[in-house]
């Protein structure tokens, strides 16, 4: 671990996902609150967004392996906005990855320029991936694999464990909210925060919140829909429904978690649709509740949502990877059951959005380091 303010960050693919932090790291340097827009947390826990430093790199492809990271955010397929043109160089090679189940053979009917093109080079073990991150006394390791890349994040995972790396999981491969990946966790000292990214203003935490309010309001839900369409790689990936099972289920759980009553399956669809090409980065979601009134009068709601995905994702990560630090200063290991369930759609634990917040601020200014809970807390009481 590191003994100053600078987070050395490891970041396990340097797509979409990892494009938006690099930039986002060079956007906030030196800028003051008042122009600051776009964090959830300016400074957390004394952490800036500009201390992230990323000391190390793995990827698969061909473009992008052996390039200096400020370079290869910016190579095919990666096709996000960029926010920011002028992004310093890190110093850091992407290292070839484990590639594993990271690839699926669909994409190889695609064109090159909007799918992945694995390099050659000789992969690494794990005693190879444990020594880079030794090496380079990385604080936290975070997790950018596609979408059903089970047995590549736990190998990661794995190396994370023998290297007492904190480690942030992106994805819905369920590590954090696994009981036997928890206990691994928890028994080697080292702090997981994960599963599967909750973006920033997201379909799922739209979805969340309208569902919560139905509850809140007394109108049941008889069914509901979200249709995502996109054109990035990860939409790309998803065009294999094998891999899509486990982010249908984070999706899906994330919803019904705060539903009054759990909505019947049928009347439940909730997960990526289809693959867009030229909608490149852009994500849209179309959202449809069903309910009924007072007096069981029917009502329905729809919404359209048009977002830019991975600077969505990188806006939440930002803080799940200082949470995660912090984690490391004050010696907790484990999950970190707050920020999991406040950052990430499959948590071990779900809170509801307000009880996580909650919870979550508290872990940040030190006052609740609490792990694992049966339930949520109690809302605090006014005065």
């Amino acid at each position: 671990m590191t003994t100053s303010n600078t987070i050395n960050v490891a970041l396990i693919g340097v797509g979409n996902c990892a494009s938006s932090l690099v930039q986002g790291i060079n956007y906030y340097a030196g800028k003051n609150s008042e122009d600051a827009s776009g964090l959830m947390h300016q400074s957390l826990a004394g952490y800036q967004a500009s201390d992230l430093k990323i000391v190390a790199a793995f990827d698969i492809d061909t473009r992008k392996v052996g390039k200096d990271v400020a370079d290869a955010i910016f190579c095919a397929p990666n096709c996000t906005t960029v926010f920011q043109e002028n992004v310093a160089q890190t110093g850091t090679k992407v290292s070839m990855g484990a590639l594993n189940d990271g690839f699926s053979a669909h994409l190889e009917n695609y064109p090159q320029e909007r799918r992945f093109v694995p390099s050659d080079a000789a992969q690494p073990s794990k005693a190879d991936v444990v020594k880079i991150l030794k090496d380079t006394k990385t604080d936290v390791l975070v997790n950018y694999l596609p979408v059903g890349s089970q047995k590549a994040t736990e190998f990661y995972a794995e190396c994370a464990l023998e290297a007492g790396t904190a480690f942030v999981n992106n994805i819905p491969v369920f590590i954090a909210s696994n009981p036997v990946w928890a206990k691994k966790f928890e028994d080697a000292g080292v702090p997981i925060i994960g599963d599967d990214i909750k973006s920033q203003v997201g379909a799922t935490i739209v979805h969340r919140v309208l569902t919560d309010l139905f509850h809140k309001r007394g109108v049941p839900v008889d069914r509901t829909y979200q249709l995502n369409t996109g054109g990035n790689t990860d939409f790309l990936n998803m065009k294999n429904q094998h891999r899509l099972e486990s982010k249908k289920e984070s999706k899906t759980e994330a919803v019904q978690s705060v539903a009054a009553t759990r909505i019947e399956d049928e009347n439940i669809h909730v997960g990526p649709s289809d693959y867009v090409p030229w909608q490149k980065d852009n994500k849209i979601a179309f959202i449809r509740m069903e309910g009924r009134l007072f007096g069981d009068v029917p009502m329905n709601i729809e919404l359209r949502l048009s977002v830019e995905d991975s600077p969505n994702s990188a806006g939440v990560s930002i803080d799940m990877i200082r949470c995660a630090k912090v984690a490391l200063d004050r010696n907790v290991s484990g999950v970190i059951a707050a920020p999991s369930s406040y950052f990430c759609k499959h948590p071990p634990v779900q809170y509801t959005d307000e009880d996580a917040h909650r919870l979550t601020e508290s872990f940040i200014n030190g006052d609740n380091v609490e792990i694992l809970q049966a339930k949520p807390l109690p809302a605090k009481q006014e005065a």
